[in-house]
């Protein structure tokens, strides 16, 4: 599903912000990737979404060769993944059903569709009753679910959460979290970041850890360290 063989991304005369890295992750795996702020993380997801291009090295991503990848295919790529950033990021003049019908709308999806699909999703990301409300109405928990129901409305291969837990408590951290096994279990890869290292060990799940630019450890089920 996920490819990256031996690429860097060099900024300029800086050092590199990513140097030489491989990794694999297959269909449907849950990878939390850790690391120090400046290690790399934000690169990589750049990478993946194609706002950045490599400097070197191979990236394939559902059997796309982003070498190969014209400009004007970017906007398909991007259907295959969605972003949860750690800001939300949502309209504050809209409710939380026209948040999540906006995805839909601006792809040109039909209304009968959008009226079908919105309150399904809404649903599996525990928000089934909060459709007329608007974000400042919202915790910071629901806010985020909002997003992420706005990033899965069009049914990404991939989900790149990154930092979705940062400016919530733990109680709507975990709300987060749970919504994201979710969706995995659905079927839909999820890379998750986060500097919690109690949901890191608590999950239980693959983590690999970026470090200077470098993947400096990788394991099937990790135990994390915030340093």
């Amino acid at each position: 599903m996920i490819l990256l063989d031996r690429v860097s991304k060099t900024y300029n005369r800086r050092g590199p912000a990513l140097e030489r890295i491989s990794l694999h992750v297959e269909p449907k795996e849950f990878v939390i990737i850790v690391g120090p702020s400046g290690a790399g993380k934000s690169t990589l997801f750049k990478l993946l979404t194609r706002e950045e291009k490599p400097t070197s090295g191979k990236i394939i991503v559902g059997g796309i060769d982003y070498e190969h990848l014209q400009d004007r295919d970017v906007p398909l790529l991007r259907r295959k993944i969605g972003v949860v950033f750690q800001d939300f990021k949502l309209l504050n003049n809209k409710t939380v059903y026209e948040n999540v019908a906006f995805a839909l709308e601006i792809a040109g999806i039909t209304n009968a569709e959008i009226k079908h699909t919105v309150p399904k999703v809404l649903d599996v990301v525990g928000l089934k009753g909060k459709e007329s409300n608007y974000p400042l109405e919202l915790s910071g928990g629901e806010r985020q679910r909002v997003a992420i129901a706005r990033a899965i409305i069009r049914q990404p291969k991939i989900l790149i959460a990154d930092e979705p837990t940062g400016n919530l408590d733990p109680k709507h951290a975990w709300d987060v979290i749970k919504v994201l096994e979710k969706i995995n279990k659905f079927g839909t890869t999820v890379l998750l970041t986060t500097h919690n290292q109690e949901i890191v060990n608590a999950l239980k799940r693959r983590v690999v850890t970026i470090r200077d630019g470098h993947i400096v450890s990788d394991r099937a089920v990790g135990q994390y360290k915030n340093t």
